[in-house]
C-alpha cells in the first residue's frame, strides 16, 4: 500500500507501509513494547513462562541476559533458545488482545499478511488503510442508519490485488473486535475461501439464485469477530443475479447484522458485476497496481458510477 487519495477534493494522504512503525515496538521493560499503563493483564514474561513451561531458573536466566545486554524479555528469551519469535509475537497478542494465528499459518495463505504476521510493515500499511477508512467512509453513516454501508473493493483488471486488499483489510477491521463480513462477490474466479481454507459448497450464488442452504457464512476461528461468505457454486450468470433486487436486499440484511461489511468483486475488465455490486453495497474503494494499472482504464471504471448511489471512498495504490 502506498497512498491513498481522497476524490472529493483530490487531496493524498500516504500511506507509506515501509517507513510505519511495525506494530508494538517501543520499549516497556519487561519486552511488551509499551508503558506498563498500556499494558493489559499479565506481563510478556508470565505469558512466555506459561507458554514454554519455563522453571524459575529459566525465567531468572532470562532476566539476568535482560539486564546484561539491555533487551527486552522477549529477546533475551528468543537469544538463549528458551522462546521462538512467533512465541513471542503470541505473548505479544495475548498481551495487547491482538488476533494472531501462529498454529493456522500452514492452513491461511501467505498474503493474509495481517493474520500471519501482524507486526509486519505489510500489515501496518493495512491498518493505516482502515484508519483512513474509518475517518472518512464508516465514521460519517447516518446514526439513523442501523446497518450503515458495506464497502465494495474494486479494479480495472485481474491480478490487481482486490482479494489480497480485500481478505487483509477485512482482517483489520476485525481486529478491532467488532463483526467484520467479508463477502465473496466475485462469481467469476472466486478465490476468497481459499485464502481463508473455507469450504465453499454453497454461498452467495445459492442465495441468489433461491437454493439457500444453512449456515452459507462461515466464522474465521483465527478471528472470532470475522466471518465469511464465499460464492459458493460459479454460476453461469453472475451478472444477472447481481442485477436482481435479492442482492440489494441481501446487503441492506447483511450491513444491519454486522459492523462492517467487505466484499471483493470481479475485475471490470469482466463486465459490468463490479459496477453494479458497487452501487448495492453504496461505498467502493478503486484499487490500482503499481507498473501495470493505466490511467485510462481507472477514468473509466470511477465513470461507470457516475450517477450511481456509491460513495468514492479513495484510490489505493497497491506495490505488492
Amino acid at each position: 500500500m502506498a497512498k491513498f487519495r481522497d476524490n472529493t477534493d483530490g487531496s493524498a494522504v500516504v500511506v507509506d507501509a515501509a517507513a510505519a512503525t511495525a506494530g508494538f515496538a517501543g520499549g516497556g521493560a519487561d519486552g511488551s513494547g509499551a508503558d506498563e499503563s498500556a499494558v493489559h493483564d499479565r506481563s510478556i514474561g508470565d505469558i512466555l513462562a506459561e507458554l514454554r513451561h519455563l522453571t524459575v531458573d529459566q525465567v531468572e536466566k532470562v532476566l539476568a541476559h535482560q539486564r546484561d545486554k539491555g533487551v527486552r524479555f522477549g529477546e533475551a528469551a528468543v537469544a538463549l533458545g528458551l522462546a521462538s519469535k512467533d512465541d513471542v509475537l503470541f505473548a505479544l497478542s495475548q498481551q495487547f488482545h491482538y488476533p494472531y494465528a501462529p498454529d493456522d499459518k500452514g492452513k491461511l495463505k501467505g498474503d493474509l499478511v495481517a493474520l500471519n504476521e501482524p507486526f509486519s510493515a505489510r500489515a501496518e500499511g493495512f491498518r493505516a488503510l482502515r484508519s483512513q477508512l474509518m475517518m472518512r467512509l464508516f465514521g460519517d453513516v447516518d446514526p439513523a442508519n442501523a446497518g450503515g454501508r458495506a464497502l465494495a473493493i474494486i479494479s480495472p483488471d485481474s491480478g490487481d490485488g482486490k482479494t489480497y486488499t480485500a481478505t487483509n483489510l477485512a482482517v483489520t477491521l476485525a481486529q478491532l473486535g467488532g463483526r467484520t463480513l467479508l463477502v465473496d462477490a466475485d462469481m467469476r474466479n472466486p478465490h476468497v475461501h481459499e485464502v481463508f481454507n473455507l469450504g465453499n459448497q454453497s454461498g452467495l450464488s445459492g442465495i441468489l439464485s433461491g437454493r439457500a442452504d444453512k449456515q452459507v457464512i462461515q466464522q474465521v476461528g483465527a478471528i472470532p469477530s470475522l466471518f465469511v461468505l464465499p460464492v459458493g457454486i460459479t454460476p453461469p450468470n453472475p451478472q444477472e443475479l447481481v442485477e436482481r433486487p435479492a442482492f440489494g436486499l441481501l446487503m441492506r440484511e447483511l450491513v444491519s447484522k454486522f459492523d462492517h461489511v467487505v466484499v471483493d468483486t470481479p475485475a471490470a475488465v469482466h463486465g459490468a458485476d463490479a459496477a453494479v455490486i458497487a452501487a448495492k453495497c453504496g461505498a467502493a474503494l478503486v484499487l490500482a497496481r503499481k507498473n501495470t494499472s493505466r490511467s485510462a482504464a481507472l477514468r473509466e471504471l470511477v465513470a461507470s458510477l457516475a450517477g450511481a448511489p456509491v460513495k468514492m471512498a479513495g484510490v489505493v495504490f497497491n506495490e505488492f
